[in-house]
């Protein structure tokens, strides 16, 4: 992270209106470009969303919670959690 004196940046009046929240100290400033949700880039959300959606649509047809299980090697609470609706 670079260091920039707000002095040479910024306009006088808002300098000064920082100052009388924090003077002398350091401030931290956030990049105003927004965050991408969890595996957005890497694929991983949309392959959990159509995967959740598979298990919800077999549960649907009749298969046992057990079968998912095996089929998609997770545990039993979260099959529950897919197919009753607090997993997308």
């Amino acid at each position: 992270m670079k260091y920039v004196n707000a002095a040479e940046i910024l306009p006088e009046r808002l300098l000064r209106e920082l100052q009388t929240y924090i003077d002398g100290e350091l401030l931290y400033i956030p990049k105003s470009s927004t965050k991408k949700e969890w595996g957005a880039v890497s694929g991983s959300r949309a392959f959990y969303q159509e995967r959740n959606r598979e298990i919800q649509r077999l549960y649907r047809e009749g298969v046992s919670i057990d079968t998912l299980m095996k089929q998609y090697s997770l545990a039993h609470s979260t099959i529950k959690k897919i197919v009753y609706g607090s997993i997308e």
